[in-house]
């Protein structure tokens, strides 16, 4: 009989991290669109400003480091914020329920323009264009 022994490390809680964090991002949507007064529905809305765009950035940008893309992605999810804030003042349409829904159209949109550019019949991590090290 042989015993199988199961390391644990820190990647084993990345999808259960990442499903976490996509349901506070859609609690703090849902919060926002409902015009809840629960006492989180500020934390939680800021979490999904930030981290819905930020994850479609970080969806182009595979070819990047882990630090490097997480950097860059949190820098665009601001400036999507801002552009979206921007264009709602020079309209002249203000509103929270607005920009919500602005922010969740322009995330979908930039993860759909990335999945459609993914060659088909390719998993995701072999559809990158960084170089794979080759050993002899």
């Amino acid at each position: 009989m042989r015993t199988i022994r199961v390391k644990a490390s820190s990647r084993d809680l990345s999808p259960l991290l990442a499903g976490a964090a996509t349901a506070v991002a859609g609690c703090g949507a849902l919060l926002a669109l409902a015009d809840s007064d629960s006492p989180l529905r500020g934390t939680f809305t800021l979490f999904f400003l930030l981290a819905a765009p930020a994850a479609a950035i970080a969806a182009a940008l595979r070819g990047l480091e882990p630090f490097g893309r997480l950097l860059t992605a949190v820098a665009g999810s601001v400036v999507v914020n801002m552009l979206v804030a921007q264009g709602m003042l020079a309209v002249h349409r203000w509103s929270v329920r607005g920009g919500i829904v602005a922010v969740a159209a322009i995330s979908v949109l930039a993860l759909l323009l990335v999945l459609a550019r993914r060659p088909r019949g390719r998993p995701a991590h072999e559809a990158d264009d960084s170089p794979v090290p080759v050993d002899r």
